[in-house]
């Protein structure tokens, strides 16, 4: 088999030269094919472009761009060649970008548009090895590049098709040269905790991956996965190797939901790779839809959820899927789940025909998964997909292990965890004492597999203090196994909050537990040193705003009912009636003062591309807010 990425579409092409690839929208906004075919002689004709510029083996090239269609050709393009390249987005703000292109000393940067360009000309003092730009976009037509030569997508290419004319096997012959060891890309953290590190990453980290997870999801050729990820991060990138690996089709969307909806209609895909987030606001966006109904449709609505729900428990307790952190006797779990299971099923049935039906159309009718990373899946979100029969594959990874370490099995996917670790890959517990700690103990997650990365670009003192010589990476998350070796995640090891009395509290239940809150879209748990927990709260706007329309709350601007008692008293019975003993939470876990932020946190500045929450920027940002809680 194949052991580096163009090799892997040499490959497929092979086997599957007409199969569609790509699938995306054109100027009248209708999906287009291409096929492996077209793909792969357009990489060979941009890669040929690029050498004609000069990349060589061994480059860092610079690629700016959200998900598209031309960001995987560039990409191929640019390993084919046996250098490597140096990934971000849009949302980039202009002096990180300098930080990354000058510190990974670019010489070719590939951007989007003509406003990345610009962005890129803004910072050039900072980044002098810079020599070209390259622009995607068709629709360029020319921008002041500040003396910096420029070129289109279409004139590489067309520049590339010329030479190959001369050389056909150009490119074939640099592919050849390729090793498994030979590095990929240099993608940069995205600053959740300072200042971003260039994780190196190879061929071999993400081919291992290529390979191992079609053990965990059962693929087919032309199998439709919906992209709507940030392709720059490296779970969308894996998807989207994984799909070259399987002979599927990537069809590109966006995570807006009406977009996003309307093209699950048009296409009906099989997958889609996603956040945390994207499935929270289906759920969030379902059931207001369900409570402005109200009536009949709301007391049904509930009740098959429930019903959903407990048949999806126990089952699970009769198929073994139940997560043993202290072991179980599973034929009693059978004989305990077996009776109330017949009963219900009837029930479950009329609610998938009622209900739940309905949900699936919407999703295109053909749906088998939702493969969710980058962040851990909330339990009610998983609950409730559950319950309606849409199947969630959480799986666990990050960027230093090209990211997947472990996902739930297609066929027998156990909730509450993120599945076992990939054939291959190792994993151990680690307890304060140093020491691997037994199933059902929670602690520090280690891991050692062909997809840890190489390092952090020229930092070897960071890469030694998380990467021992034997090959184990501390991967900062705390976790623990069940009995039968999957994986479950508890929160980050950083973000650990000591209160003054001692108590060691992690934050991320409590956040997961407070947005089950129809009327809360975000809240981040703070009170390191003090005596109690407090929160920030960042309210859905819409939902408030139906609350206060349906209680007659007078209000001129949303800004105005977020000042209101009204809606204080709501956000605090919400928080008081999800976080208490009955719920599960310790009384020093228990949130108690909290202030509302009146505006979403964004992409780039509060959440990172993942759109988990940058605890160090908010902890900055709002210490104002913080510092009042406890006074």
């Amino acid at each position: 088999m194949a052991q580096t990425l163009p090799g892997v579409l040499q490959e497929i092409v092979e086997s599957h030269p007409d199969v569609a690839v790509q699938m995306s929208k054109d100027a009248n906004g209708v999906f287009q094919r291409r096929t492996y075919a077209q793909l792969y002689a357009e990489v060979q004709g941009f890669a040929a472009g690029l050498n004609s510029l000069g990349v060589a083996r061994g480059d860092h090239v610079g690629l700016i761009s959200e998900n598209r269609r031309e960001w995987l050709v560039a990409d191929l393009a640019v390993v084919s060649l046996g250098a490597a390249d140096v990934p971000r987005g849009n949302d980039t703000m202009a002096p990180e970008l300098a930080y990354i292109l000058g510190f990974s000393e670019c010489r070719v940067v590939i951007v989007e548009n003509a406003e990345q360009l610009a962005k890129v000309v803004s910072v050039r003092s900072e980044v002098p090895a810079l020599k070209r730009l390259i622009v995607l976009d068709p629709d360029y037509e020319g921008a002041d590049s500040g003396g910096i030569p420029v070129s289109t997508y279409a004139e590489v290419v067309a520049a590339g098709n010329i030479a190959l004319e001369a050389e056909p096997d150009m490119i074939k012959d640099e592919i050849a040269k390729i090793t498994g060891d030979d590095v990929a890309t240099i993608i940069f953290t995205s600053g959740t905790t300072g200042e971003p590190k260039g994780v190196v990453l190879t061929h071999r980290n993400f081919v291992f991956q290529v390979n191992q997870i079609p053990e965990r999801l059962t693929i087919e050729p032309g199998d439709i996965w919906l992209s709507v990820l940030p392709v720059w991060h490296s779970f969308e990138r894996i998807l989207q190797y994984v799909t070259l690996g399987s002979a599927s089709t990537l069809a590109y969307s966006k995570p807006i939901g009406q977009v996003m909806l309307a093209d699950m209609a048009v296409l009906r895909p099989r997958w889609m790779a996603s956040v945390p987030r994207i499935w929270e606001a289906v759920r969030a966006g379902i059931y207001r839809n369900v409570k402005q109904n109200g009536g009949v449709k709301l007391v049904l609505f509930t009740f098959f959820v429930a019903v959903g729900s407990l048949h999806k428990r126990l089952s699970d307790m009769i198929t073994g899927r139940t997560p043993d952190f202290r072991k179980r006797i599973r034929a009693l779990d059978a004989l305990i789940a077996i009776i109330p299971l017949i009963l219900l099923t009837p029930f479950k049935l009329l609610g998938g025909a009622l209900v739940f039906g309905k949900i699936k159309a919407r999703l295109g009718g053909r749906f088998i998964a939702g493969v969710s990373g980058g962040g851990a899946l909330p339990p009610a979100v998983d609950s409730f997909f559950g319950s309606a029969g849409i199947l969630l594959l959480e799986g666990y990874g990050l960027t230093e292990t090209a990211p997947v370490l472990a996902v739930r099995h297609q066929s027998a996917p156990v909730p509450g965890t993120v599945g076992t670790v990939l054939t291959g890959t190792e994993c151990k517990i680690i307890g304060e004492d140093g020491l691997a700690l037994p199933p059902g103990r929670m602690g520090t997650i280690y891991v050692r597999g062909p997809q840890v990365m190489r390092g952090y670009y020229n930092k070897p003192d960071l890469t030694s203090a998380v990467l021992s010589e034997d090959g184990w990476l501390d991967t900062g998350d705390l976790g623990m196994l069940t009995h039968r070796g999957e994986l479950k995640i508890t929160g980050r090891a950083k973000d650990t909050i000591v209160l003054l009395g001692g108590e060691n509290v992690e934050p991320l239940p409590i956040e997961q537990k407070i947005t089950e809150s129809e009327y809360i879209d975000t809240a981040v748990v703070v009170g390191q040193d003090e005596k109690i927990l407090g929160a920030l709260i960042v309210p859905n706007h819409e939902a408030v705003e139906h609350f206060a329309d349906e209680n007659h709350i007078p209000y001129e601007a949303i800004d105005d009912l977020l000042d209101s008692d009204s809606v204080r008293n709501l956000i605090d019975g919400e928080i008081s009636s999800l976080v208490n003993s009955r719920t599960g939470f310790r009384a020093f876990e228990c949130v108690y003062p909290f202030a509302i932020i009146k505006h979403p946190f964004e992409v780039g500045i509060e959440l990172s591309a993942k759109q988990e929450v940058k605890r160090h920027v908010i902890a900055e940002k709002y210490g104002s807010e913080i510092k009042a809680l406890f006074s």
